[in-house]
């Protein structure tokens, strides 16, 4: 399967084209194609992170030092009780569950999850329970 030329890949194939043509208006033909690919660089690197997802990593960095202080598999509303920096209004439990789940989804998984009674309980990676012990 082909990948689909860009404006900017075009742009360096009329580039190619105009340099070893003897045209006129070479210098200002290369000027204009430097100028519209400078343009298309810089509206690609607008594409980072937002302010937003900047907080989310910090706000994620704040949960799992959260977690290193819990020896026990918690729900989002548990751990909203033992770690109280974490209550409402500051965050809601749906912002926390967002947040659990990018962490349990994250490639490596940062937090692990066991859904009992269709109640998800969190935890680190890696601990071990009294009832895991059998």
């Amino acid at each position: 399967m082909t990948t689909k030329m860009t404006k900017k890949d075009k742009f360096a194939i009329v580039k190619g084209i105009v340099e070893k043509s003897n045209c006129k208006d070479k210098a200002e033909l290369l000027e204009f194609i430097d100028k519209e690919i400078a343009m298309l660089n810089k509206r690609s690197g607008k594409s980072g992170e937002t302010a937003k997802q900047k907080e989310n990593e910090v706000l994620k960095a704040q949960i799992l030092d959260a977690f290193k202080g819990l020896k026990k598999m918690v729900t989002i509303s548990e751990f909203q009780t033992l770690c109280p920096q974490f209550m409402p209004p500051k965050y809601s439990n749906q912002k926390l569950s967002a947040m659990f789940r990018q962490l349990h989804d994250a490639e490596p998984m940062m937090l692990d999850k066991k859904v009992i009674k269709k109640k998800s309980y969190f935890f680190l990676p890696g601990m071990v329970f009294e009832e895991d012990k059998e």
